[in-house]
Order: C-alpha cells, then sequence, then structure tokens
C-alpha cells in the first residue's frame, strides 16, 4: 500500500474546501433555486439552513475525517464502529450519483463559453439551449469536462486538487467581484436587487412547506455535505488545525459567494425585463442569463467572462466529488491514481449518459439527490457524531481549536437536536413533495 498524501499547507486545505462548496451549487443551483421558489424569501432559509444546519454537520464531517486520516467508508471502522460503515457507503455513492450529471451541466458551461464567443445564442437562447443540452453534442461536452476532471485528481493531492484549486478559487472571487460591479452599471438593477435581497414575510411563511427543503438541501449541496467530500479532505489534515475556525472561513466564504452570483444574475435578468423563474428547471440559468447577455453591449465578452467563472467553479467541485471514490479505492488497494482516476472517469461517464441525452432526467437526478438522498446522508452523519462518537467527538473538535473550544459542548447539542431536526423536517416534506404532490408526473424522467 502507498503512502498516504496530505495537504502542502493548510491554506491548500482551506482552497480545496472552499472551492468544493463554491461550484455550480452557487453559480448554478443557487439563482434559479431562488428564481423557482419565490427570490428573497429562499435566501433567508438558506441562510438559516446554512447556519443552524450546514456549519454544524460541516464539523461532524471535519471531525470524523482529521480524527481516522482515512476514506469515508473505512473512516468508522477505524473508530470502533464497523456497523456504521454504511454512512460511508451511502455519502461515497450519493457524491457519485451527483456528479454523474454535474459532469453534465459542466459541459453544458463549455459550450456555453463557445456560444458566447461566437453570439451563437444571441438570436434564440432557448433553442440554443435545447440544441446543446442533450444529444451526442451534449454527450460529448460531458466527456470533455469530465476528462479534466480526471486529469487534475490523477496528478494527486498536492499537485492536482491543491495546485489547480489554489489557482480557481481567486479567480472565481475576483472575477465575481468584478461582474457583480459592472451590473450596477445597468437600468432596472436595483429591481434585481429588490428581488433577490427584499423578503416577503406573508410570501415566506405562505410558502415554507414547499421553499425549507430546498433551502435545506441547497445548504448541503452548496457546501458540498452529505457526499463525504469534507470528510475525505480533512482526513488529509493535521492535529493542530482549527476545525472550528476552518470551518467558519469555509461557510462564510461559500455563502457570499453565492449572494455575488446572485448579485450578477438577478440585476442582468430585470435590467433586460425578463422575468426570473420563467425558465424553470435545470435551463433557469442558462437560458435567462444567456437571453440577457444577448440584449446587453459588450453581451459576448460578458458571456464568455461569466461562463468563464462558471466553468472554473464547476470544476472545482467536479475534483472533489471525484477524489472521494479515488480516494477510498486507492485506501485500500494502492492501485495508481491515474488508472483509478481513469476508472472511476468511465463509471460516472456512463451513469450520466441518461442525463446527457435528456435533461428530463437530469432534473430526475437533481430532484432525488435534493430531496432525498443528501438530507438522508447528513441525517445519518450527525446522528452518529452526536450520539455515538459523542465525547470523543469533542474532544477531537477541540484540538487546536483555542478560544473556540469551549464551543465544543453547544455544538454537540446542536448537531444532536437541531440539526436532525431541520433533516427530518427537510426529508418529510421533500418526500410529500416528491411522492405525495398534487402532480407525482412532475419529476418523472420521461
Amino acid at each position: 500500500m502507498t503512502e498516504r498524501e496530505t495537504w502542502a499547507t493548510r491554506v491548500g486545505f482551506l482552497v480545496a474546501a472552499i472551492g468544493s462548496a463554491v461550484g455550480l451549487g452557487n453559480l448554478w443551483q443557487f439563482p434559479f433555486k431562488t428564481a423557482a421558489n419565490g427570490g428573497a424569501g429562499f435566501v433567508v432559509f438558506y441562510l438559516v439552513a446554512v447556519l443552524l444546519v450546514g456549519f454544524p454537520a460541516l464539523l461532524a464531517e471535519f471531525v470524523v475525517g482529521r480524527r481516522t486520516h482515512i476514506n469515508a467508508i473505512d473512516a468508522f471502522e477505524r473508530l470502533g464502529h464497523r456497523e456504521w460503515r454504511f454512512i460511508g457507503v451511502v455519502g461515497v455513492a450519493t457524491g457519485f450519483w451527483i456528479l454523474s450529471y454535474y459532469n453534465v451541466v459542466g459541459g453544458w458551461v463549455m459550450r456555453y463559453i463557445l456560444g458566447s464567443a461566437t453570439g451563437a445564442y444571441f438570436g434564440d437562447p432557448a433553442a440554443y439551449f435545447g440544441a446543446v443540452s442533450s444529444g451526442p453534442e451534449a454527450v460529448l461536452a460531458q466527456f470533455l469536462f469530465l476528462s479534466v476532471a480526471v486529469g487534475i485528481v490523477a496528478l494527486g493531492i498536492e499537485d492536482g486538487i491543491e495546485k489547480a484549486t489554489k489557482l480557481m478559487v481567486p479567480s472565481i472571487v475576483i472575477l465575481m467581484i468584478v461582474l457583480a460591479a459592472w451590473v450596477t452599471t445597468l437600468d432596472g438593477a436595483m429591481a434585481g436587487y429588490g428581488y433577490f435581497l427584499s423578503p416577503d414575510l406573508d410570501v415566506m411563511l405562505a410558502n415554507a412547506g414547499s421553499v425549507v427543503p430546498f433551502a435545506v438541501g441547497q445548504a448541503f449541496f452548496t457546501l458540498s455535505l452529505g457526499m463525504a467530500i469534507m470528510l475525505t479532505y480533512s482526513s488529509y489534515i493535521d492535529e493542530d488545525d482549527d476545525l472550528p475556525f476552518d470551518g467558519g472561513v469555509i461557510v462564510v466564504t461559500n455563502t457570499l459567494i453565492g449572494v455575488l452570483a446572485g448579485l450578477v444574475v438577478f440585476p442582468i435578468l430585470f435590467a433586460n425585463g425578463i422575468q426570473p423563474g420563467a425558465e424553470g428547471g435545470a435551463s433557469a440559468l442558462f437560458v435567462a442569463t444567456a437571453s440577457g447577455f444577448a440584449q446587453l453591449p459588450f453581451g459576448r465578452v460578458l458571456g464568455v467572462l461569466f461562463f468563464a467563472v462558471v466553468l472554473i467553479a464547476a470544476l472545482s467541485s467536479a475534483i472533489s466529488l471525484l477524489e472521494v471514490s479515488v480516494a477510498y479505492v486507492t485506501d485500500n488497494y494502492g492501485y495508481s491514481r491515474p488508472k483509478l482516476a481513469l476508472g472511476v472517469g468511465v463509471g460516472l461517464f456512463v451513469l450520466g449518459l441518461p442525463s446527457a441525452m435528456d435533461t428530463a432526467w437530469l432534473t430526475w437526478f437533481d430532484t432525488f439527490a435534493y430531496s432525498l438522498f443528501l438530507p438522508l446522508s447528513v441525517l445519518a452523519m450527525v446522528v452518529f457524531v452526536g450520539w455515538v462518537l459523542a465525547a470523543d467527538a469533542v474532544d477531537e473538535l477541540r484540538e487546536g481549536a483555542g478560544d473556540l473550544s469551549r464551543f465544543g459542548p453547544l455544538w454537540l447539542w446542536v448537531l444532536r437536536l437541531v440539526v436532525p431536526a431541520g433533516v427530518l423536517l427537510t426529508l418529510v416534506l421533500g418526500f410529500q413533495d416528491l411522492f405525495l404532490g398534487s402532480d407525482p408526473a412532475a419529476f418523472a424522467p420521461f
């Protein structure tokens, strides 16, 4: 068995974890989930979910990863609780499931960079999306995107993931700030800010039942929870790292970039008279935003810049999802990374073919991930850490935490009571929406 790799620096871990969190969840999912669920009210529910559910659950994965220094499946056996290995299995499987269609969306982004440069979608953005989002061209784009992610992971932790994300994450932040500053000059931008930042309490309360599952699911998705990513990444760090501080940096940075995405997308839409949510589902960001660029001066340049940011973010998350599966096989069998990354990539490509051939399948995969797989995975993790690992979890959290170590007992009780309550509510509402709603065919992949 080969010697296990580690991060070269603590900054490398933080940047890689932020890169995992700051992906399509922020730049694709967050704007269209916000538009589909009423605007600013969804943002409020999302922020509450991040604080009360996402952050404590993130620390739970950190604790297990750093304490065991091994992959997500074998971590529970190393802790002396082999019967809980199913948590790691569910997490790895969930990440694999999500990455299968995530690669398809990454392929779309590649096509939109080209489409922006040539102006190909300017005449009819909806028709352009229909042409590139499914079929043989989408399969080819999926393959190209996945090949880049496989290549980065094949290079290893320090030479591949760490170096790539150190370049990617600052690029995302800088480009998003530039775009957010530019959209302030657009006529009608204030209406976009109002839609995104001014919640209507009556609308929030009336729609809470349908919005909460997506808000909590969005918190899980954007923080890379329930997919064994943060457990895997934290298994490569040292004992003296301050887990609460690192977790806080990741949560705050991720949230700010998500907000930045909204501050870019919604002013563009309103400045061009485009109603948010008019284009639903997976096409929302692409059709609506492309329509905006088609009507703006320098639309080609702005389109290339925006979708370049989205591509960088997509890749930073894709490599983290791919690493979860590669880490398990590397720890157990010691095969070379390039061969492992390629083998996992082939499996992902095959599973992603239905999503590449028909966007209805992609919507189906995404809906089940949000409503069922992610909440179930997170619930199992927090129950284990809160009630089984318990005191050992608090001790691990305190290692290297300095003054923040005194919050360990409070974190444990939040993990035991508040987080499971929020996740269970999400599961119940998500199950009701999926299987007991007025239109059960809404999520059928055919």
